[in-house]
């Protein structure tokens, strides 16, 4: 079955370019010009999102913020706004990577293939059955990331799942590729162009802030006070670490 690719923008020229470049590559493309309709198109399933800021009505962050809770789906903004306000707010929204207008058409594609590529999931536990469990139920291929008071924070990797007692956060595709990297790599220093690397794609031309943006948002997913990271921490300088605890 072909990737499914929602067009949110209300430029119809740009749009149909979009959708013959893309379905010439073997997409399936569903368009929309505004947000309410776009989110229906969510809500059906799409496998990717291309979704410009600047919409009639409904904005392009408030679609993001809307779309997000309704799927993994990665999201890739094209907007002629590139301040770096403007960047933050839509990766804060929910959104997972960004590219300015004007753009080539090829960036585009690249930036949809590097949102595609997802890390390979090891063999599900429940298909083998010969997992070790721990005594507090887990997995040993699971990793605790947090044991506090309340519960500890596991994540299932082959699940995609972060786990904090009987309640699951959610995670977007990219926050699940970057905490996997982090666990795989515990206890060390990742840089910030090793995780564009890792995460995005290899040789990825993509703004280093992305990184940042991330990080910051998969710390509210992680940490007690995201304000005092104690597990997901900065090592100025250098990049970041991941102090499973």
């Amino acid at each position: 079955m072909p990737t499914r690719v929602l067009v949110l923008e209300d430029d119809a020229g740009l749009r149909t370019s979009l959708r013959l470049v893309l379905e010439d590559s073997g997409y399936a493309v569903v368009e929309a010009d505004e947000a309410e309709a776009a989110l229906e198109l969510v809500e059906q399933g799409v496998d990717v999102m291309l979704v410009d800021l600047m919409l009639g009505g409904v904005d392009g962050f408030t679609f993001i913020s809307r779309a997000r809770p309704l799927t993994q789906a990665p999201i890739v903004v094209i907007s002629a706004r590139d301040g770096v306000q403007d960047i933050v707010s839509a990766l804060e929204a929910g959104a997972d990577d960004y590219v300015t207008k004007p753009f080539e058409v090829e960036e585009v594609q690249a930036r949809l293939r590097a949102m595609l590529r997802r890390p390979a999931l090891v063999s599900s536990p429940a298909a083998t059955g010969d997992e070790t469990r721990l005594e507090d139920g887990s997995r040993a291929s699971d990793v605790v990331v947090l044991d506090a008071v309340d519960g500890p924070l596991v994540f299932h990797r082959a699940g995609a799942q972060l786990v904090r007692g009987d309640r699951d956060i959610h995670l977007t595709m990219t926050e699940y590729r970057l905490l996997s990297v982090l666990t795989e790599n515990i206890g060390r220093v990742l840089s910030r162009t090793a995780l564009l690397e890792h995460v995005w794609e290899r040789g990825f031309f993509g703004d280093e802030r992305i990184v940042d943006v991330h990080v910051r948002r998969l710390r509210k997913k992680l940490e007690l006070d995201p304000a005092e990271p104690r597990t997901l921490v900065t090592v100025r300088g250098l990049g970041y670490r991941l102090d499973a605890r």
